[in-house]
């Protein structure tokens, strides 16, 4: 599990800015399980197995495109359905196994105590995001919390937007979000916030660097980023 170390300048410049976060493979560090459960979904179609590189290296949004990439064709509607339940299927029964990255909890505490805003953005479902979130205890942290309302495969560029706007008082270039997806800094561009990617999740750090916006190792890289960036 990846280090999310110390905070260092957090309280400077959180007051008036917000972040928004996302949960898979960032907040919650799942990864493992992803890859479990995309492998499960892959040998169902009788494809080779994605060691954790190849598939850091291949990964995209929207999903089909990623399937794509290692298919040679994007998948028929009946294939990507039957893919996508065994994918979930299989994801509920790993994650569970799976926590917060580590140091994540105290990063959420200092920046509210700082006197910043947070909000979750996940494209993982919503009935099911929400009692994860509470389990951790961390629900407090949140002005809002956001998971995916219909159906999977999509950009979050359009969540996102529908997010700051039931955010009031939130100010787009006074937000950063912060995740592990090119996809997470395609959306804080479409809304006019900033961004910044974590390399612990779905992308390598190479592919992330293609987004043009600051990659980090750590959360606390994330967060003193984050503060940079508005400050």
């Amino acid at each position: 599990m990846p280090d999310a170390g110390t905070a260092g300048a957090a309280g400077t410049t959180a007051s008036g800015a917000h972040l928004v976060w996302d949960w898979n493979g960032t907040l919650f560090h799942d990864i493992d399980a992803v890859l479990s459960a995309t492998n499960a979904a892959f040998a169902e179609l009788g494809m080779e197995s994605l060691t954790l590189e190849r598939y850091r290296r291949l990964y995209c949004v929207p999903i089909p495109l990623f399937y794509e990439r290692l298919m040679g064709r994007l998948p028929t509607q009946a294939e990507w359905d039957h893919m996508d339940a065994v994918f979930h299927r299989h994801y509920r029964e790993h994650h569970i196994r799976c926590g917060l990255a580590a140091g994540a909890a105290a990063l959420l505490e200092r920046w509210q105590e700082a006197g910043g805003t947070q909000s979750i953005l996940s494209m993982y479902q919503h009935e099911d995001l929400l009692p994860l979130v509470r389990g951790f205890g961390i629900e407090g942290r949140f002005v809002r919390v956001d998971g995916r309302r219909g159906p999977s495969g999509g950009s979050k560029a359009e969540h996102m937007e529908r997010h700051l706007r039931a955010l009031r008082g939130v100010a787009p270039r006074r937000t950063v979000v912060i995740g592990d997806a090119v996809d997470d800094a395609v959306a804080a561009a479409h809304v006019g916030a900033h961004a910044v990617l974590y390399s612990g999740g779905s992308h390598s750090r190479p592919s992330l660097a293609e987004a043009g916006v600051p990659v980090v190792d750590t959360l606390a890289e994330a967060v003193a980023e984050a503060e940079r960036l508005v400050g």
